[in-house]
């Protein structure tokens, strides 16, 4: 597991994880931005009156109302990126990294204004009367490159399972079982059926599911997260501060967070911002494909509230919660989970400022530390070597070893710092940082509602997480419909349930870097995709507000 661990930081630190990644994403929303005159400002009101459907027309093709694309599409993007992503960023980069998922949104808001344009002018009428879009179309048919866009559907596949499959039941099962206590097999099969019930009924059972879902979800979580904000509300001017005050360098260390640097903060901010809102990924656009309209810039329009609704308000409160609760740099109990855990040799100490200089350089990636190997010996429980102990990028504190729930005397395999327990036999329990939807969890605690806000958390994420695994099912099983058919569907269905299933009770720091690696992807063909249409791009606009001049004449056209 530590060596599979290992391969998929690499490989996600060369692509999603690497600086050109996050220029480019970034790069792309800051060009049509200007390039189109800020069109997620200007046409921010005229957005809401179309999905609204204030402009609707008889007649329109398409599957589901913009109402019912854009709930598909939110409950797509509204996800653990916005529960566990937001508390991921903020343990990783600290306060600064949420003003780099914001910027990421805003500019995100244009990138997908561009993307699901472009998509819906493209789509296509399927064999059995329904609409199917998505940036494989708009490749194929105006780009003509259907090398890339088989490219696209292959990596919309791959990141079906990284994004909308594996991480989501995974922090479904953790929040689960560290409220309820319900074991990770158990959630995972009963969810596992639920999913499978409803992606078979297609389309049509996905938007009446969705479209009831979002709402809920978002009442339950923003009751819970206004909860958690006025119990500190002394806490909120401080907690903004936080956030704009060291954007430029990195966020400092504070209690048993160990600092970020500029670099690492705005990486992981722009990297989870991206999972969070899936700007630029080109997944929302397959759900915006099936949405009845005549003109494929009104649902553009659309699109640009995802970005705002799911990472400007909805990440904005997490981040709030995580910072005004003061959790986010405390060090709680907790069952250490082995990718997080690092045994180094000798002893750190953290009141020291030469051990935390030391570890701070290692964690930001610019410094080494001498690791730990060979034997750990254990007596009742604790380690006696002369080691120190790392979990969740912060010294470990209290640390106890436990088999069956009993104290462990014997020893243990270290290899370059990492335990190695194939079998799973050994428990490491402490005081340390925590991180995901547990460090969400524990912010909720404190808030008017007590240690009833975990309930709220847990209810929120499965509500989230599982309207983000359904839409996903879609995205994944339009893409096979482009690469090998509608037969070749069910497959995918039978596969992605059994994935979902699996990943219930699979390592969480694993599942988040496959889901990274997935997305940059995913996104990378996209990216390159809408560049090349930019020009299309603004001509489409243009004709838009055209025809929208001759068929509204008492509405004001924009341009």
């Amino acid at each position: 597991m530590h060596e599979l661990n290992e391969l998929l930081k690499t490989i996600d630190g060369f692509i999603g994880g690497s600086d050109w990644f996050v220029y480019l994403l970034l790069g792309t929303g800051v060009f049509f931005t200007f390039f189109l005159k800020f069109p997620q400002i200007r046409y921010f009101g005229h957005a809401l009156k179309v999905v609204r459907g204030k402009f609707d027309k008889s007649g329109d093709e398409g599957d589901a109302s913009h109402f019912q694309a854009l709930s598909t599409a939110l409950s797509g993007t509204v996800g653990t990126g916005n529960i566990g992503g937001v508390a991921l960023a903020v343990h990783l980069g600290g306060p600064a990294a949420l003003f780099w998922m914001l910027v990421t949104a805003f500019l995100g808001m244009t990138t997908k204004f561009v993307e699901v344009t472009l998509s819906h002018k493209y789509r296509e009428k399927t064999s059995d009367g329904t609409m199917a879009g998505g940036p494989m179309y708009y490749m194929k048919n105006k780009l003509n490159l259907k090398w890339l866009a088989v490219i696209f559907a292959i990596c919309t596949v791959l990141s079906s399972f990284g994004t909308g499959n594996l991480p989501q039941i995974n922090s479904i099962s953790n929040s689960i079982f560290a409220t309820f206590g319900v074991s990770h097999m158990i959630t995972g099969g009963v969810l596992a059926v639920l999913l499978a019930l409803v992606i078979l009924g297609g389309v049509k059972r996905i938007v009446k599911v969705t479209e009831r879902l979002v709402p809920t979800m978002a009442i339950i979580y923003f009751v819970g997260a206004l909860g958690v904000i006025f119990y500190n509300i002394e806490n909120i001017v401080p907690s903004f501060l936080a956030i704009f005050s060291d954007i430029f360098t990195g966020s400092a260390a504070t209690g048993g967070f160990l600092g970020a640097n500029l670099a690492f903060a705005f990486n992981r901010g722009v990297n989870r911002g991206l999972f969070s809102n899936e700007a630029g990924q080109g997944s929302a656009p397959i759900a915006h494909a099936a949405a009845k309209a005549h003109e494929p810039v009104s649902e553009g329009m659309v699109a640009i509230l995802e970005p705002f609704i799911d990472t400007i308000i909805i990440c904005t409160i997490t981040g709030l919660v995580l910072l005004s609760s003061g959790v986010w740099n405390e060090k709680h109990e907790n069952v250490f989970q082995y990718s997080d855990l690092i045994v180094l040799d000798g002893k750190y100490d953290e009141n020291d400022d030469a051990s935390k200089n030391q570890l701070y350089s290692y964690l930001i990636n610019e410094g080494e530390v001498n690791f730990f190997g060979g034997q750990l010996d254990v007596q009742n429980g604790k380690i006696t070597n002369d080691i120190t102990v790392i979990h969740a990028r912060s010294f470990a504190e209290n640390v106890a070893v436990t088999v069956d729930g009993l104290p462990y005397t014997g020893s243990i395999t270290v290899e370059n710092g990492k335990v190695i327990d194939n079998d799973g036999v050994f428990s490491f329990t402490g005081k340390s940082l925590i991180h995901s939807a547990p460090l969400t969890t524990e912010a909720f605690k404190r808030s008017l509602f007590g240690n009833f806000g975990q309930y709220i958390v847990s209810i929120g994420l499965l509500l989230f997480a599982f309207s983000t695994a359904i839409s996903w099912s879609y995205y994944g099983d339009r893409a096979m419909t482009f690469l090998a058919g509608s037969k070749s569907v069910i497959y995918f269905r039978i596969f992605y349930v059994i994935g979902f299933f699996l990943a219930a009770f699979t390592d969480t720091t694993i599942i988040w870097t496959l889901s990274g690696i997935a997305i940059a992807l995913m996104t990378i063909p996209n990216l390159v995709g809408i560049l090349l249409l930019s020009g299309d791009m603004k001509k489409t606009i243009s004709e838009y507000w055209k025809s929208f001049k001759n068929e509204f004449p008492n509405e004001k056209a924009l341009k």
